[in-house]
């Protein structure tokens, strides 16, 4: 008992040893790392008013600290700082010091700077976040985390090259989340088909390449796979057919091929597959068993045959996009009758019959798109019903019947296009209650009828084309109260009556069409102070009385008024040719500048000997001053032999703006020694008046001037031609119409037989191409920080390098083609090259270079100009993306140029905005350093139309 009794007082002695042992060593260990944690918080900014690190004081345990979690030991394990505002850089030396941190949550933050720290220390670590970040440069190694099992680095603003080779020893990764980065272009990693942990796999806009490989069949735990936004090629391969676990497959916006594979219907567990903006042929009977499906998303494919019945079956079905295809037969007749529809969009196929009359029974589908197929019928009536539609699209088909009168009045509904079918009847006046709609399109049917009054009470109305219909009756005088109405195309219709002087308080009004129609009166004066107006048509009527004088001061890119009834003088201000034919058909109609037209000078009955004296008195006098006229330009020759253009006895001047000069001080400076600049078509000489104005003049080579000499003997001679070439009448008809603050003021054409002369503003800044490629060039400021210089530039069609591709297959000029010419001045400012240069290549240009370099994966990095600084060349980089986005060949593919000017604006080196991300938009204000919002964001389902 006695040795027991001592044996017992010994164990509790050394256990009360060890725990005061303990208990000495655990405040020295907090105390580091506090002092660990307290040096991270010196790295860090809270940039809003959070109180994350109200909590981080000397005074307190670390266990204590807001993000901080320990374990059991009272040591830090977690630390959880993710959207907090944070901003700073990050030292992981000073982090991984911390031994028993497993978890590291810092997404969602602005941190930024380089991660140049070695991982190697944190061999604990389980979980690593520092998804949507700033951070620069490349990923760190990481092999040494043979623990982890979650990484993401997801938009963390890494670039370079990723360390796929690493990720062979992390073989714990369960969740692999990489997107959104501009790594350096990389086959598919095959060291990722060594992680067989994976559930969840986000490699969507990171730069991937080449095939899928058929080893993805391998992760068979896979529920989440997105490569998305890549340059995959190649067919999906069969392995993809093994991942029965997916709920998600993304693989949009690549340039995969084939047919889906066989064998595809074995996933049955898939909820969302979107395969987008493919190349993907075949049909869709793959897809049949798919029952658990609440978001398709197969548009832009070349996909075919008819749509599965079974589709109609689908209970969860609530996103259905297959726009852009050629798909043939019905759409399945049940389609939406077991589940609650949020859009459907079929466009752009060759679907034929009915229009399925269930698809909003769900109560909850916002956006019907159908157009450009071959449907039939009628619109079923319980569409009239469908108050949460906002979009209701069925143009061009050959659908025909009346329209449901709820149609008409849907509270929610912006857009109603029922254009290109047979519809007939009345618009119902239940179109008042439409207080959302914004664009109403009915052109080219069988509608008939007035225009409901009612009409003006659609508040947000912004477009109204019903144009080509049996509409009748007259304009309601109360449509003065659509204040947002731009667009107004009425014509070929049998209205008629007068045209309301109320128009004129449409004030946003910037077409007005109003042709073919029956109108009659005079037209309103009101309409020459509408503030935008720039297209206006009311040809084809039965107007009379004259131009009203306020139409002297509007500013129109098209007018037509011919075959009405017009009489009196034309206002000065609209005889210019850029409206020749505009009053044609109107023989009441006078001017003195527009030769089509009568002369308005008073005949004032003399009688024929008198006009005769005073018309041979005319021409006595019209030959001394042109003998006077040669004596001077002989005189001006023999000091100046420098002309560039031949006199002539013939001179014809148009003036498109009022002018303080002559023709013959203009011909006076045309001089060598004053030559400026010279373009695709002719050269600019630079003119000084006695006034001290400055003006640039352009001489325009003729288009059949094969004959066109060089300077010789110091004489500047220009090649003859014969007539006017396009470009001249081109360049005419454009500037002269135009009155923009952007736009180079021409003022006046002087034409001869043989020179065509443009006059404009000059512009002391010179051209961009002097900016460019000359002695003046400029060194970009690529960080968007000062004021924002403008400069204004003319580049002709036709000037080589500039032209895009379909100029020269269609001679179609549009807005897309301007997009690509564009594209090529940002393709000069980024790389410092000229449009064609002989490095490139015969017939090749800098477009073509570009590609080329691009596509034997050069690094595009090499490709921006070496006089750009270090510091800015991934900033013009991102200009250098965009300009291959302008000058893609396919048209259709090029942005629209306020998404040029949008993306460039979010491509500015401190600015991220209104960026989507795995379906998540998030707006960035680089200023304050904030997220502005975050909103769930559908997928890319919903089409352009």
């Amino acid at each position: 008992m006695a040795e027991h009794s001592i044996s017992r007082c010994c164990f509790f002695s050394k256990t009360f040893l060890i725990y005061t042992f303990l208990l000495f060593l655990i405040p020295k260990c907090q105390s580091n790392e506090v002092e660990i944690l307290m040096q991270l918080k010196t790295t860090l900014q809270n940039t809003s008013s959070s109180l994350v690190f109200d909590t981080w004081k000397w005074e307190n345990s670390a266990c204590s600290f807001t993000g901080i979690i320990c374990d059991f030991n009272q040591k830090v394990m977690e630390i959880n700082l993710s959207s907090q505002n944070l901003s700073g850089t990050l030292s992981f030396d000073l982090i991984c010091s911390l031994k028993s941190l497993e978890k590291i949550s810092l997404g969602s933050n602005f941190l930024y700077g380089m991660i140049t720290d070695h991982l190697s220390n944190c061999t604990s670590l389980h979980h690593l976040d520092l998804g949507m970040n700033l951070f620069s440069g490349e990923v760190p190694e990481l092999s040494s985390l043979a623990k982890l099992e979650f990484l993401n680095l997801n938009q963390s603003g890494f670039s370079g090259s990723f360390p796929w080779s690493s990720l062979a020893n992390l073989t714990s990764l369960s969740f692999l989340s990489l997107g959104d980065n501009v790594f350096d272009r990389s086959p598919f990693p095959l060291e990722l088909l060594k992680l067989e942990k994976l559930y969840w796999l986000y490699l969507a806009n990171c730069s991937i390449e080449g095939q899928i490989p058929e080893g993805i069949g391998n992760l068979t735990l896979l529920e989440n796979l997105e490569l998305s936004n890549n340059k995959l090629v190649g067919r999906i391969p069969n392995g993809v057919t093994k991942l029965i676990n997916l709920h998600q497959l993304e693989l949009y916006t690549n340039g995969l091929t084939g047919k889906i594979p066989v064998g595809f219907g074995n996933l049955t567990n898939l909820v969302n597959f979107d395969v987008s903006s493919n190349y993907l042929e075949g049909d869709l009977s793959e897809l049949r068993s798919l029952t658990k499906l609440q978001s398709l998303q197969l548009f832009e494919n070349q996909l075919s045959g008819e749509i599965p019945q079974e589709f109609g079956e689908l209970k969860f079905l609530t996103e259905f996009s297959l726009y852009t295809n050629k798909l043939t037969g019905p759409l399945p007749e049940k389609i939406g009758s077991w589940s609650e529809l949020l859009y459907i969009d079929v466009s752009g196929n060759f679907l034929t019959g009915p229009i399925p009359p269930d698809m909003c029974k769900g109560g909850k589908l916002s956006k019907l798109l159908i157009l450009q197929n071959r449907f039939t019928g009628g619109i079923p009536a319980s569409y009239g019903n469908c108050l949460s539609l906002t979009r209701f699209r069925v143009s061009n088909n050959s659908l025909s019947g009346e329209v449901p009168r709820g149609i008409w009045g849907l509270p929610m509904v912006n857009i109603i296009d029922l254009s290109l079918n047979q519809f007939e009847g009345p618009v119902a006046p239940s179109i008042g209650d439409a207080k959302s709609l914004a664009q109403l399109f009915l052109g080219n049917n069988q509608f008939s009828g007035e225009l409901p009054v009612r009409v003006s009470e659609a508040g947000s109305l912004d477009t109204i084309n019903i144009s080509s219909n049996k509409f009748s009756g007259e304009i309601p005088a109360t449509i003065s109260k659509l204040k947002k109405l731009s667009c107004l195309h009425l014509e070929f219709n049998l209205f008629s009556g007068v045209i309301p002087d109320s128009l004129g308080s449409c004030v946003s009004l910037n077409e007005i069409n109003l042709a073919d129609n029956s109108f009659s009166g005079q037209i309103p004066a009101t309409l020459g102070s509408l503030p935008s107006l720039n297209f206006l048509n009311l040809s084809n009527n039965q107007l009379s009385g004259e131009i009203p004088l306020s139409f002297s001061s509007v500013r129109l890119n098209l007018l037509d008024l011919s075959n009405n009834r017009l009489v009196g003088h034309i206002p000065d201000s609209l005889s210019i040719d850029a409206f020749n034919g505009s009053f044609n058909g109107n023989s009441g109609l006078c001017s003195e500048s527009i030769r089509s037209l009568r002369s308005c000078s008073p005949d004032s009955g003399m009688s024929g000997e008198i006009k005769t004296v005073i018309y041979c008195f005319i021409a006595v006098a019209c030959v001394l001053i042109v003998t006077l006229l040669c004596c001077i330009y002989l005189r001006f020759r023999s000091k100046n032999e420098e002309i560039p253009v031949k006199r002539s006895d013939s001179w014809d001047m148009k003036l498109f703006h009022v002018l303080s000069f002559s023709e013959e001080q203009i011909l006076k400076a045309l001089k060598h020694e004053n030559l400026v600049g010279k373009g695709g078509s002719g050269n600019v000489y630079k003119v000084v008046l006695h006034n001290g104005k400055h003006l640039a003049v352009k001489h325009i080579w003729n288009s059949d001037s094969g004959s066109r000499k060089s300077y010789q003997s110091g004489t500047a001679i220009l090649a003859k031609g014969k007539g006017r070439s396009k470009e001249y009448d081109a360049e005419v008809a454009t500037l002269s119409s135009l009155r923009h603050v952007n736009v180079v003021k021409l003022y006046c054409s002087i034409t001869s037989e043989d020179s065509n002369l443009l006059v404009y503003e000059y512009l002391p800044n010179g051209s961009l191409w002097d900016r460019l490629h000359t002695s003046q060039r400029i060194k970009m400021d690529w960080m968007a920080n000062g004021p924002a210089a403008r400069e204004s530039t003319h580049i002709i069609a036709g000037t080589p390098g500039y032209i895009a591709p379909e100029y020269a297959y269609a001679y179609n000029v549009n807005e897309k083609s301007d997009v690509y010419s564009f594209g090529v001045v940002l393709i000069e400012l980024v790389t410092g090259k000229k449009p064609v240069e002989p490095e490139f290549g015969d017939n090749r240009d800098i477009v073509s270079w570009i590609y080329s370099k691009v596509r034997n994966e050069e690094s595009m990095i090499e490709l921006v100009d070496k006089s750009i600084s270090e510091a800015t060349r991934e900033d013009a980089l991102k200009v250098l993306r965009i300009a291959i986005h302008c000058t893609t060949r396919v048209p259709v593919l090029r942005p629209s140029m306020k998404l040029v000017v949008q993306m460039l604006e979010n491509a500015e080196p401190c600015k991220l905005s209104s960026i989507e991300v795995n379906r998540e938009v998030y707006n960035y204000n680089c200023k304050n350093k904030e997220v502005l919002y975050r909103s769930s964001s559908s997928s890319s389902g919903s089409s352009q139309f």
